[in-house]
């Protein structure tokens, strides 16, 4: 069995090198960093709504427990029912038995990381249960068999002539349709989907803990549709989505909509209260919200890692990482891809099998510069580094060869005693190893940058 590492270094490999998807992405990313742009010129004060957005869900973390049982007290005084999953199996479960109690055989699904975090669509699958993705992204993504690519914009490695040829080939469309076209496509055969489903599921950007309120926002009011026509709503979310009070959603939603589009809010901005009144026409009969923990509980329990929680999936880290816009969304092989998937995913999932994710970064600062909560990206990864030297799992020679670049780098006179001849034949011999076939280092110098320093010094007295 190939082991995780080996399988992200070949395929980190093949995609850096593949020109056709570069090229996707670079466009793709092109445009979603000229949106923010603007979106971010639209703030008097952008760091002081980042600082504070960042102190809420400190605060947040601190409270988890209180809050969430808030939550729950609050959104089952509205109606609703509250089923808390310790893993995806019992995740799983409790959706398999709400589901069969209804009898339904069709589910309607709106874009959720989590329901791809539990594989909820393969479970339910296997049960004999048609399950439709409704963002686009999403169902682009499930008609090609694939996972997201990405946490926002599931199917960014995809130009629109591979949607046309795509869906040709399962709608007989075709194969030269517009991306408008192709919308309205989706859009008609999405239609007849909520109209006959039995079970709608969303995800939530917000759990409001005082009021009892599940908070979704979105562009294409596929989300509504799959909470609001369906007669069963579940909701399934993890514990870290907690809010205060809604008008939190003040700071948030914007940041959310700035950083994940660029827009200054999108097109849908939901609130979910329960399953409708006596007084309500419309709306579910019934709504069930599934916390999950599944890993987050191993974060909140470290003192340093624990400050991932306060992330809000805007997907911006992802599109600032030169390391994430060199190998893809895929290569992590993972939910959570880029820094964020870096630094959370060996703790929720195996920190042996999923290590070398936090590795596969240049520390550029990027992630953390743009975080919308101010998540300190770089200092995480170099803490997950730390912990996988700390507990062994790194390679022998990789951990000598830390030893010693540490002792040597904390002597000066040993770093100048090696002049650059030595420094560039040890480069030469060891690089391929080191820092892989396709990348050239410079030359040292001759001399060390202390005795140039100190020449120019004199030179200069």
């Amino acid at each position: 069995m190939v082991s995780p590492v080996t399988s992200f270094l070949k395929e980190a490999e093949n995609v850096a090198f593949d020109p056709e998807h570069r090229k996707k992405i670079k466009f793709n990313i092109g445009r979603y960093d000229s949106a923010v742009k603007k979106g971010i010129k639209r703030y008097s004060e952008f760091e002081l709504a980042k600082q504070r957005a960042a102190n809420i869900k400190r605060d947040v973390i601190k409270n988890l427990p209180q809050l969430l049982e808030q939550f729950e007290n609050s959104i089952t005084g509205n109606g609703a029912e509250v089923f808390w999953a310790e893993n995806s199996v019992d995740a799983i479960d409790i959706v398999l038995s709400l589901i069969k109690e209804t009898g339904a055989r069709s589910l309607v699904k709106s874009k959720s990381m989590i329901t791809e975090e539990i594989e909820l669509n393969e479970h339910l699958e296997r049960e004999g249960i048609e399950t439709i993705e409704t963002d686009l992204g999403e169902f682009i993504v499930q008609v090609a068999g694939e996972k997201p690519y990405h946490i926002v914009t599931p199917a960014m490695h995809k130009s629109k002539e591979d949607v046309a040829k795509l869906f040709n080939e399962h709608f007989n469309t075709p194969v030269d349709l517009t991306p408008e076209e192709l919308t309205l496509f989706v859009r008609g055969y999405l239609r007849k989907k909520f109209i006959n489903a039995d079970v709608g599921v969303t995800g939530a950007n917000f759990l409001i803990a005082k009021e009892g309120a599940v908070a979704v926002t979105e562009n294409e009011g596929n989300a509504l549709l799959s909470a609001s026509m369906p007669k069963f709503h579940i909701v399934i979310a993890g514990v870290e989505k907690i809010l205060p009070q809604l008008k939190d959603l003040d700071i948030f939603w914007p940041l959310l909509a700035v950083h994940g589009t660029g827009q200054q809010t999108t097109v849908y901005s939901n609130l979910f209260f329960g399953p409708k009144k006596d007084t309500e026409k419309d709306g579910p009969e019934k709504m069930v919200i599934i916390l999950v923990d599944n890993g987050r509980t191993n974060l909140y329990q470290d003192s340093v890692v624990k400050e991932s929680l306060v992330c809000i999936r805007c997907g911006s880290c992802l599109n600032g990482c030169p390391v994430y816009k060199n190998i893809g969304g895929y290569t992590y092989n993972t939910t959570y891809s880029g820094p964020i998937g870096a630094v959370i995913t060996p703790h929720l999932r195996s920190f042996k099998d999923f290590k070398h994710l936090s590795f596969a970064s240049t520390l550029c600062g990027k992630c953390g510069e743009i975080c919308p909560v101010k998540i300190p990206l770089p200092q995480l990864l170099i803490y997950n580094r730390q912990l996988a030297n700390r507990k062994k799992l790194t390679p022998l020679k990789e951990r000598i060869l830390l030893s010693l670049s540490t002792f040597f780098l904390l002597h000066r006179k040993l770093l100048d005693f090696f002049g650059g001849g030595l420094k560039n034949l040890g480069v030469k011999l060891f690089n391929d190893k080191i820092f892989g076939r396709k990348r050239e280092l410079q030359d040292f110098p001759d001399k060390s940058f202390a005795t140039q320093w100190i020449k120019r010094k004199n030179n200069s007295d």
